[in-house]
């Protein structure tokens, strides 16, 4: 009998975990308004040599379920489907979770969806400092082990221009996931480990217009613009050493 009660817990242990999953693709989506689409996602690299067990050689970790075996970002882009199938529609979001229930969740960024500036996490850390510090307020930030994303209000590739033209320098481990780009949002889980908020989403400020008869606000989280942390930023990057370079999420 308890052999029976323990497999029933891990059954349901594995479904609420998948279910998590569903459950914040279909929030973003439905109720924030963001394009989502199920990430390519990792698997297991096979059985370590005995001298990696015992830590004589390196580790093989979990690796990317892409065709590169040398995939950069194991985990934690598109793949199958690719970028443009990006959707807001529960049902299609419901197949693709029913179907794939581990995919990691990607967040198309731009048009209408959130843009992100992403950066090493230990710059992330330093800029996050150096933003409360000033009082500027932050929208949701999600964290990797390995790099820090700052969502931001959707922003054109001219405004960015200006933005970054106006800085002496822009370390190249300073990334903007614009029109074309893409973020992993959590919980989803990479090559580089478990996604999360280092910033939850914050509900937006109530909408006076509403309570005069105008439209009714929108459900979806407040966003700062790039212009208010780009240069706390560069800053940041450049101060760490090596600037996290690497394109590791």
């Amino acid at each position: 009998m308890r052999e029976i009660l323990g497999r029933r817990r891990k059954l349901l242990f594995r479904r609420g975990g998948r279910s998590a999953l569903l459950g914040a693709a279909l929030h973003c989506a439905t109720e924030w308004q963001w394009p989502v689409l199920p990430g390519v996602g990792i698997r297991p690299a096979g059985r370590q040599p005995a001298g990696a067990r015992l830590g004589l050689g390196e580790r093989t970790g979990r690796r990317c379920s892409c065709p590169d075996p040398d995939c950069v970002v194991p985990g934690a882009h598109p793949f199958d489907p690719g970028l443009l199938a990006a959707t807001t529609d529960a049902r299609m979001v419901r197949w693709w979770w029913a179907n794939r229930p581990d995919a990691p969740i990607v967040l198309a960024t731009g048009g209408r969806a959130p843009c992100a500036v992403s950066l090493p996490a230990v710059a992330g850390a330093r800029a996050l400092a150096a933003l409360d510090h000033f009082g500027v307020r932050l929208g949701p930030v999600v964290a990797t082990p390995t790099r820090w994303s700052l969502l931001v209000s959707p922003y054109d590739l001219a405004e960015l221009g200006e933005l970054l033209h106006s800085q002496d320098w822009v370390p190249s481990s300073l990334r903007f996931h614009g029109e074309g780009g893409y973020v992993v949002l959590p919980p989803s889980q990479i090559g580089a480990g478990r996604v999360r908020w280092e910033r939850p989403p914050a509900a937006p400020k109530p909408s006076t217009s509403f309570e005069q008869g105008g439209p009714p606000p929108s459900a979806a989280p407040w966003l700062p613009k790039v212009g208010t942390i780009v240069d706390a930023l560069v800053t940041a990057s450049t101060s760490t050493p090596d600037g996290g370079s690497r394109l590791a999420y």
